[in-house]
């Protein structure tokens, strides 16, 4: 059984980091943990939560999305609608909507999900951004619902996995046959060498 634990990291996209990290940083408060750069290129971290994080590239050729409405459906290549941060009380989506609105920026009204209450506004890159609070007599982490009126026949079959649609997983290699590649972020990394070589 695969042990998931939540989300690490978000990736998006920025042309501009400064006014990503004024933003993200300095508006909504997330902290800003880790970052790496070179010429033309950085990857900068904000921490959402513990061990879960919003990271940002900056790429000085990519260019903001096309403003889109939350959840609104579109034609052509989509990948992506929008991005919910969760927080922990209605309390704090005033605040943050205090916040926006103080910045000139547009903020929703409060929106009543019934499971949620949510805010949205958008963020420098035009990326649609939702901040939800939970209403507390709905938990569908311990009691998940389906109402769709029409509901796939997968969707039928219910909540957890069902086996049988896949081929078995091919075989794990044993620990000795394992290697991890090294990758972006091994910067990050305090290695004894480094200390040796800081003046």
């Amino acid at each position: 059984m695969i042990n998931y634990r939540g989300i690490n990291h978000l990736a998006m996209v920025t042309r501009d980091m400064t006014a990503t990290i004024r933003f993200w940083r300095d508006l909504l408060g997330l902290r800003l943990v880790a970052g790496l750069g070179r010429e033309g290129y950085r990857q900068y971290f904000f921490e959402i939560a513990p061990h879960t994080l919003l990271l940002f590239f900056e790429w000085p050729q990519a260019q903001p999305m096309m403003e889109k409405d939350h959840g609104v459906p579109v034609e052509g290549p989509v990948g992506f609608d929008h991005v919910s941060l969760c927080v922990a009380s209605d309390d704090d989506l005033w605040e943050i909507k205090s916040r926006l609105e103080g910045a000139g920026l547009w903020a929703s009204e409060l929106i009543d999900h019934g499971f949620i209450h949510s805010l949205y506004s958008f963020d420098p890159n035009n990326i649609p951004i939702e901040f939800s609070a939970p209403v507390a007599e709905v938990d569908l982490h311990r009691q998940p619902r389906m109402r769709d009126r029409h509901p796939l026949p997968a969707a039928k079959e219910g909540m957890a996995p069902v086996n049988g649609h896949w081929a078995a997983a091919a075989p794990i290699p044993p620990a000795a046959e394992r290697y991890i590649y090294p990758g972006e972020g091994t910067d990050l990394v305090d290695r004894p060498e480094d200390d040796e070589a800081a003046p």
